[in-house]
C-alpha cells in the first residue's frame, strides 16, 4: 500500500470524523436558522467519489473528490457558522508545490494556481534563467528576479522562490510537499516524478497534473503565443515606437 493511498485513506478518515459531529448538530443549527442538510449530502457526495476512486486505485481522482469535501466543511468554518475539530486536532493545510518558468505571466498562470490553491498553501519554485534559457530554447524575458516578484504577488501563491541551477528536486526536499501540482506541458510522468521525490525525501506526494490549458485572449495558450503575436504585429506595422525606458 503506497503513502499516497494512506494519506488519502486519513483525508477520508477526517471527513467522515467531522460528517459525524455535523450530523449530530445538525437539528441544533436548524434552532439557529441553519439548515445544512443540503451541504451534508455535497459531502457525502464527495465522500463517497473519492471512496470509490481510491477502491479503484485513482489517488488523483480520490483525493480530488476529498478536498471538495474538506473545502465545503472548511466553508462553514471560515464564515464562523460552526466550530470544527479535525480529528481532534485542527487540520493542517497542506503543502503543495508547483515549479515553472512564469515567463510573460498570463491567464494560463493564474489559473494554474488557482487550481492548486484549492488544495492548501502553494509553494511556486521559480526556474533560473539559465536552465529556462536551455529548457526552451531562447533567452528569458524577465529575469528570474522579476519572475519571482510577480508570481509573490498573486494571491494564491503562499511563498515562492528561486529554484536550484543543478538539482530541481532540491527545493522538494527543502520544501516537503503532499502535493504536487504539474502544469500541462511539463512532460514528466507522474509515476516517474513520484518515484524520484520518494527516493529522496521518503515520502510519496500525490501528483496531480493540471490538464487545461484554455485559450485566453482569442486563441492565445502561452506565453509563445503571447511573443509571436507580439513579433507579428511589429512587422505590421513598422511605425510602432518601442519605448526603452517602458
Amino acid at each position: 500500500m503506497s503513502g499516497s493511498y494512506e494519506r488519502v485513506q486519513k483525508y477520508i478518515d477526517n471527513v467522515e470524523f467531522v460528517m459525524k459531529d455535523l450530523i449530530n448538530k445538525r437539528e441544533e443549527l436548524k434552532r439557529k436558522g441553519l439548515n445544512i442538510d443540503n451541504l451534508l449530502q455535497n459531502i457525502n457526495a464527495y465522500l463517497n467519489d473519492s471512496k470509490y476512486y481510491l477502491k479503484i486505485d485513482k489517488i488523483e481522482d480520490a483525493f480530488i473528490s476529498i478536498s471538495y469535501a474538506e473545502g465545503l466543511i472548511d466553508s462553514l468554518k471560515f464564515l464562523s457558522l460552526i466550530d470544527i475539530k479535525w480529528s481532534n486536532e485542527e487540520k493542517d493545510l497542506k503543502k503543495v508545490f508547483i515549479a515553472g518558468t512564469f515567463d510573460i505571466l498570463h491567464p494560463g498562470h493564474i489559473n494554474l494556481l488557482r487550481f492548486a490553491s484549492q488544495f492548501g498553501k502553494v509553494y511556486v519554485v521559480i526556474a533560473r534563467d539559465k536552465n529556462a534559457e536551455k529548457d526552451k530554447g531562447r533567452p528569458v524575458i524577465l529575469d528570474e528576479k522579476s519572475r519571482l516578484e510577480l508570481i509573490s504577488s498573486i494571491k494564491y501563491t503562499y511563498e515562492a522562490i528561486l529554484g536550484d541551477e543543478k538539482d530541481y528536486i532540491k527545493p522538494i526536499e527543502e520544501i516537503k510537499p503532499d502535493i504536487i501540482v504539474l502544469g500541462p506541458d511539463q512532460q514528466i510522468s507522474e509515476e516517474k516524478l513520484a518515484q524520484i521525490v520518494e527516493s529522496r525525501i521518503n515520502k510519496r506526494p500525490i501528483i496531480i497534473r493540471y490538464k487545461e490549458k484554455e485559450a485566453f485572449s482569442g486563441d492565445l495558450r502561452g506565453s509563445t503565443d503571447i511573443l509571436l503575436k507580439a513579433c507579428g504585429l511589429l512587422k505590421q506595422n513598422k511605425n510602432i515606437v518601442v519605448s526603452k525606458s517602458s
